[in-house]
């Protein structure tokens, strides 16, 4: 090729004219119709006329001249049916040059300005040819049709783009609580787009609308809808993400209010429950409690006592398989978090006809053990029961009242040697306290710190743990199979008995080893116990409901869950329970983080857990949440070191926590 020479190329999906300067090495220097001087290689040339133009005619001379050449191609190009074209050869199914389409669509003489205009119009209309730079091939009907409908979705596409930033635009200018209509198909795609993230079919779509209206492509979708009042500022949006919610479907509602109606005196007339409503029971929770699951008795025995364990028997009003019973294992366990609670099961049943309520009598399975004065297990039965609380006292009240509670002062001493047992077979005791936080009525956050050592609490663990020991051993000498709980010894023990610093509890709990679910019984080394099932909360457990019924089929009242239906059980209980979890954690997190918005600036305790590569861990003492210390502080610390930190920054929705020395 000579210098003079007109040739086309492709730039920014355009074809331009340009003509050939010169030519240095292996590119050629051009000037295009833009008037813009370029360089490229040969093989970037779609189209080389054989016509020239003399470049001694100046450079604005040649530019007008390109620019007539590319206004002719342009004109002819807009003469050109491409679907008659393509009509005319489709069906021989074969490759054709450019010259052929051209004389196709032309007849007469065919110039360059023919061809380019032919190429051209395939080129931007890429529905019913494919192209290889000088030869082109007819589509089938089948994929022409195909590409005609990718091409209109891309065009809702590009409408909706438009139509969703306008919206969100219109949102984030409105002042004055006086919004646009509601966009829901914009609202449904920024929600997916700030829940999932990449991960949301909706992210390219949701950021391009973002863009477009000139919000922030992380927070924006929380600004607008927060605004709106679809979310509000403090939007649990775990709740969102694993679709959990605390309305119930209307079948569920439906089967739970039949049930309340139907079943309340059903269980009295049952001669096989043993009436143990004479007995001084009593339920000891916390003070929301609703859903009282468990309440205990004593009776004073010549050389020890009588401990009863009474769980109320939710099997007995719900059938494996029934709706309800569908719903409970779906939901897998109740959600208590500090501004909100997710129960398991319908609030009718949960904290009313399966609950044990003050003075109303209930179908319980009871648990009778008589201990000896050192707290050992003489004998022991589990049989079904009519019982009736007394008593419903709170972890408070029994602290306040205890030394003078013949029952209750009976029960902690009991639980104490229980406790004392335990560590002596190699039980680990974490004696750390535990974040009360709450969000009242009116969204005032309140926080404190409770000690676990204290008598309620003890009192209520021992009881539990005890009763769950038994029933494991109960079902095991049964040949019941059962969903047991283990653990193996930690990977490194740092605590003895019930004693141990602050930190040495809180790191002993990392080397804790996960609790494993199985079928067959193994030793749980935390509780120092060689079998483990847990059953005493069925109004709020899924799997604790499980085991009453297994217990009920040794007693002869159901059928009994097979190994694999056990196996079943645990595997889809899996994920829903560490979903329930990982909420349970960010929730508490979020809302001491939220407590702590309003400590910036303060001095507060921190308690040095470990030195890692570029920052301390250190633990806030007072709110026992986690965060790191820069390694350039000025201070060399060493773990249990205490130290005085300075709130610098708080954001609970991102979960950030900065302190400085």
């Amino acid at each position: 090729m000579e210098p003079g020479e007109v040739i086309e190329y492709f730039h920014r999906k355009q074809i331009l004219c340009a003509v050939i300067i010169d030519k240095k090495k292996n590119k050629y220097q051009l000037i295009n119709e833009n008037n813009r001087e370029v360089s490229m290689s040969e093989n970037r040339f779609i189209h080389v006329s054989q016509d020239r133009l003399d470049l001694k005619m100046g450079r604005d001379r040649l530019v007008r001249r390109l620019n007539e050449i590319a206004s002719r191609r342009r004109e002819l190009q807009m003469e050109i049916n491409i679907k008659e074209l393509w009509e005319v050869v489709y069906e021989e199914a074969a490759w054709f040059d450019v010259r052929t389409l051209a004389e196709l669509s032309f007849g007469g003489e065919i110039t360059d300005d023919h061809i380019s205009a032919v190429r051209r119009a395939i080129f931007e209309d890429r529905i019913y040819f494919k192209f290889d730079i000088d030869r082109f091939y007819p589509n089938s009907p089948r994929l022409v049709e195909q590409i005609r409908i990718q091409i209109e979705e891309e065009e809702k596409r590009i409408q909706a783009v438009e139509q969703g930033a306008r919206w969100l635009k219109q949102v984030h200018e409105a002042k004055g609580g006086e919004f646009p209509g509601v966009d829901s198909e914009t609202v449904e795609v920024l929600k997916s787009y700030y829940l999932f993230g990449k991960e949301s079919p909706h992210y390219a779509f949701a950021k391009e609308i973002l863009k477009r209206a000139g919000l922030d492509i992380e927070e924006g979708p929380f600004y607008i809808l927060t605004k709106l009042g679809i979310w509000s500022h403090d939007e649990n949006l775990d709740l969102h993400r694993y679709q959990i919610t605390n309305e119930f479907s209307p079948e569920v509602i439906k089967a739970a209010e039949e049930l309340f109606l139907n079943a309340r005196h059903g269980y009295h007339n049952h001669a096989y429950r043993r009436d143990l409503t004479h007995l001084n029971l009593i339920t000891i929770d916390g003070q929301a409690t609703q859903d009282f699951d468990d309440a205990l008795s004593v009776e004073q025995e010549e050389n020890g006592c009588r401990i009863g364990i009474h769980i109320t028997d939710v099997s007995h009003f719900i059938p494996k398989g029934s709706v309800l019973d569908q719903e409970a294992l779906v939901r897998a366990s109740s959600i208590y978090m500090p501004d909100a609670r997710i129960t398991m099961l319908p609030p009718c049943l949960s904290e009313d006809l399966f609950s044990l309520r003050k003075g109303e009598d209930r179908p319980a399975i009871s648990i009778m053990a008589h201990l000896d004065d050192t707290a050992r297990v003489v004998d022991y039965e589990i049989f079904p029961s009519i019982i009736r609380v007394s008593r419903q006292l709170t972890y408070f009240d029994v602290n306040q009242i205890i030394e003078d509670d013949h029952d209750l002062a009976l029960l902690y001493r009991m639980a104490q040697k229980l406790l004392r047992k335990r560590i002596h077979a190699g039980a680990i005791q974490l004696n750390i306290p535990e974040i009360y936080i709450r969000v009242d009525e009116q969204g005032e956050i309140v926080l404190k710190q409770v000690n676990q050592e204290n008598p309620g609490r003890t009192l209520v663990s021992e009881c539990m743990v005890l009763a769950n020991w038994l029933a494991g051993n109960f079902l095991k000498d049964h040949d019941q199979p059962a969903i047991y709980r283990s653990q193996m010894e930690p990977r490194q023990r740092l605590v003895t008995g019930n004693g141990g610093s602050l930190y040495q509890n809180w790191m002993q709990r990392k080397f804790l080893n996960r609790v494993i679910l199985d079928l067959e019984p193994q030793p749980h080394s935390a509780l120092g116990l060689d079998v483990y099932v847990t059953f005493t909360s069925p109004i709020r457990k899924y799997f604790d409901l499980v085991t009453q019924r297994q217990l009920r089929a040794v007693l002869g009242l159901e059928d009994s869950y097979t190994k694999d239906e056990l196996r079943h059980i645990v595997n889809l209980l899996e994920q829903p329970l560490s979903q329930i979890m990982q909420i349970q954690i960010r929730r508490t997190q979020y809302w001491i983080l939220r407590y702590l918005e309003r400590k910036i600036g303060e001095k507060e305790e921190a308690l040095v857990l470990d030195r890692q590569r570029n920052h301390y861990l250190i633990l806030l003492t007072a709110y026992l949440i986690e965060t790191s210390l820069p390694l350039t502080c000025g201070l060399d610390l060493r773990p249990e070191d205490r130290i005085e930190v300075t709130i610098k920054r708080v954001d609970a929705r991102s979960g950030t926590l900065t302190v400085a020395v």
